[in-house]
């Protein structure tokens, strides 16, 4: 037994161990702190922290037939003991982080309840308070003291310390300083990490809102007047206020992106983030670390906590754009998400709750894809409650003179490039090419020819299709009335060429009033230079009407 000059208690060690924890900013290491000086007093065997949180491990908690609540429990969040030598081989587990005990249950449970400190000496004779702890007895603790952390007017959990001495009087009262102490720092480390959480968030929702300003620019706005652009904006208007899942499908360029942002600007998530996740990007092995997130350590090169693209999405809408490119062996967790709505991250035992809609976007034939095994047949009707298909650029022609418009107004401010003319003949090569990389090569192409004009008409370089190139001939009735051989392949003569160049040409000059020069002129709906108009004509011997 150690002398009673070494037990008696210390008002100054109190006092300087308060200043010591008060630098704590972090929850686990002001507690971790605070058990590890505790048991550095030799009246002191064991020290212990429990905070009330949810319930956890209700399905094999030894203690759930007598607990009330199972809802919310208390946890052993720290704990350190000093275990005696001779007590036996087996060393009791003073901070086992599976340790629960009931609200209102046994001394502990009583306590967080009631939020009155207690004290009980002589422990064998109070066997039915001190459930699980089995171990008091082998270690000869003689008393006991549980001390409520209030904060505001809450109880936060129980500060615990096994003695093997009975408590000093004078110690008592400094039990209701540290909890209350303790209960305000918790507070604030708890409030500190939360701050640190949401700065955390807003930093990785600004990066994926910085990725979002990237990808919008290959879009604009929903632009266009066609019927197959009406009929997309009508089912946005039809599936944006509900929850249901959504799978956008069509070609690459086509702007999935900006419909799934359009279902979530109209939805009643509008006010919660836009997340998007571009899975044909991400490595295989980082797959469950980008959407779940992980904790420090959880593998080489995570030194610190990351939050997954659905905790960063939580109130909000997740796309997961390419959806068709997540490996099989990550769906099953995938799946489980869309289910459940619940997760972990890598490395964490703590189960979370995703409170996210979920739009997948893909250019692949999923159907050919769950045939081959490549997709998981429950995750493709998971999202193929509401699907929407985004045709191609080449079925909605009538939407090309707008969106052509629109993109050298945007391209102008942000290149910073005097705005040049848009002719008609300009618009007219614009809908005959086949426009095999969609809305998105029309923005391309459309920045090129606008750095190119210098402020003057645009010229679009673009090879014809045959279907647009291809000029009738005088055998084609006959083909098509499927009368004779096959024919050749059409052609002209000289002569024939020379005159339908000069019909053009008449057709030309009349639809602009034999306006030559300047804004709608035969020269700009030709696409050719002033110069050179005038030139044909004389070649050709046409001359304006008086």
């Amino acid at each position: 037994m150690e002398p009673a000059s070494d037990s008696r208690f210390d008002p100054n060690y109190a006092a300087h161990l308060l200043l010591d924890v008060a630098h704590e900013q972090s929850v686990e290491q002001l507690l971790q702190k605070l058990v590890h000086r505790a048991v550095e007093r030799p009246d002191i065997a064991c020290g212990q922290v429990w905070l009330i949180d949810k319930g956890d491990l209700c399905a094999t908690c030894p203690h759930r037939a007598v607990c009330p609540y199972q809802t919310r429990c208390l946890h052993l969040i720290a704990g350190k003991g000093v275990p005696l030598s001779d007590a036996g081989p087996e060393v009791p587990r003073f901070d086992d982080p599976n340790a629960r005990n009931p609200l209102g249950v046994g001394f502990l449970g009583k306590v967080a309840v009631t939020g009155q400190q207690s004290f009980l000496k002589d422990l064998d004779n109070h066997p039915g308070e001190m459930i699980g702890f089995d171990w008091l007895q082998q270690q000869r603790i003689h008393g006991f003291s549980a001390t409520p952390i209030i904060f505001k007017g809450e109880v936060l959990g129980v500060i615990v310390a096994f003695t093997r001495q009975d408590m000093p009087l004078e110690a008592r009262p400094w039990g209701r300083i540290f909890a209350d102490h303790i209960g305000a720092t918790i507070a604030n480390a708890r409030a500190f990490e939360e701050i640190q959480r949401l700065k955390a968030q807003l930093e990785l929702q600004n990066a994926y809102l910085q990725e979002e300003v990237v990808e919008a620019k290959a879009f604009g706005d929903l632009v266009g007047q066609s019927a197959a652009l009406r009929q997309i904006v009508s089912q946005i208007d039809l599936v944006a206020p509900t929850e249901a899942s959504v799978l956008i499908l069509g070609e690459t360029g086509t702007g999935k992106d900006l419909v799934a942002r359009e279902i979530h600007r109209r939805s009643r998530r509008k006010d919660g983030p836009l997340v998007r996740v571009n899975c044909a990007s991400i490595p295989r092995e980082l797959f469950e670390s980008e959407f779940f997130g992980h904790v420090k350590g959880a593998f080489t090169g995570a030194i610190k906590d990351r939050a997954g693209r659905f905790e960063t999405a939580d109130g909000g809408t997740l796309l997961l754009d390419e959806i068709g490119e997540v490996p099989m062996e990550m769906q099953g967790k995938l799946l489980r998400v869309l289910q459940e709505k619940q997760y972990e991250r890598v490395g964490d035992d703590r189960t979370r709750h995703a409170d996210v809609r979920i739009i997948g976007a893909t250019n692949r034939d999923l159907k050919k894809a769950v045939a081959a095994g490549r997709f998981r047949e429950d995750i493709y009707y998971r999202l193929h409650v509401f699907p929407i298909y985004v045709p191609p650029l080449r079925e909605r022609r009538d939407d090309i003179p707008l969106l052509a418009r629109h993109f050298v107004d945007l391209s102008a401010k942000e290149l910073k490039c005097p705005k040049p003319r848009l002719t008609r003949a300009a618009i007219t090569r614009l809908q005959g090419y086949h426009w095999p990389g969609n809305v998105r090569e029309l923005r391309n192409v459309v920045e090129r020819a606008l750095i190119l004009a210098r402020g003057g008409m645009l010229n679009f370089d673009l090879p014809m299709t045959a279907s647009s190139s291809a000029a009738p001939t005088r055998s084609a009735p006959r083909a098509a009335a499927g009368i004779g051989p096959k024919p050749e392949p059409p052609y002209l003569t000289e002569a024939e060429l020379e005159g339908r160049e000069r019909e053009n040409l008449l057709v030309i000059l009349k639809k602009a009033n034999w306006k030559i020069k300047g804004p709608n002129g035969a020269a700009e709906l030709l696409g050719v230079k002033p110069t050179t108009l005038f030139s044909r004509m004389k070649k050709m011997g046409i001359t304006p009407p008086d």
